[in-house]
């Protein structure tokens, strides 16, 4: 996916700089997007989403085990986004039709699942139940342990809003929206 994903991002963005495409064109990159109405992604649903259904039912939250000495159990970072960041950029490209090109969108920050975790069991008000579990090995070898997005194209091109942290959009997420359901 990923890889077909950026070859289309390059074909088209050479058309548009060869002047081949003469409207705004804009690909962007999302990192690890999570919020409401995530439901319908099934199994592709964010960890943030699976973490408070684990908790929900009382049942231990699984984490991966560290298979890296650079990193402990559960010390694996990636860059979460809230997808309330996601829609105002997209909302921003809209009402800036001169912006064009490939940008990531992310936090720019890298968050531990340790933390992501704690941060859905304070929402629900539980005890925390983790365990860390062996990486499969049919995933190990290519297992990120870090990933960031480099949003600096995007703040270069004119976008200067504050992205929610990572406790405030797990906040907003939890108390606003699985909380009601």
């Amino acid at each position: 996916y990923g890889w077909s994903k950026h070859i289309i991002d390059r074909i088209i963005w050479k058309s548009h700089a060869q002047k081949k495409i003469k409207t705004q064109c804009v690909g962007l990159k999302f990192f690890n997007v999570y919020g409401p109405n995530e439901f319908h992604k099934k199994d592709m649903r964010s960890i943030i989403l699976k973490i408070y259904e684990k908790v929900c039912c009382n049942h231990t939250v699984k984490l991966f085990k560290s298979h890296n000495p650079d990193f402990k159990d559960g010390e694996q970072l990636r860059d979460f986004v809230y997808v309330k960041d996601v829609t105002k950029i997209i909302h921003w490209f809209a009402k800036n039709p001169g912006k064009s090109g490939l940008f990531n969108i992310g936090s720019s920050k890298a968050e531990s699942f340790n933390k992501l975790a704690n941060c859905v069991y304070r929402n629900c008000n539980k005890q925390k139940k983790i365990q860390y579990v062996n990486t499969p090995a049919s995933i190990r070898k290519q297992y990120q342990y870090y990933t960031k997005a480099e949003t600096k194209k995007l703040r270069k091109s004119g976008y200067t809003k504050k992205f929610y942290s990572l406790e405030d959009g797990i906040n907003d997420y939890v108390q606003n929206y699985l909380r009601k359901i």
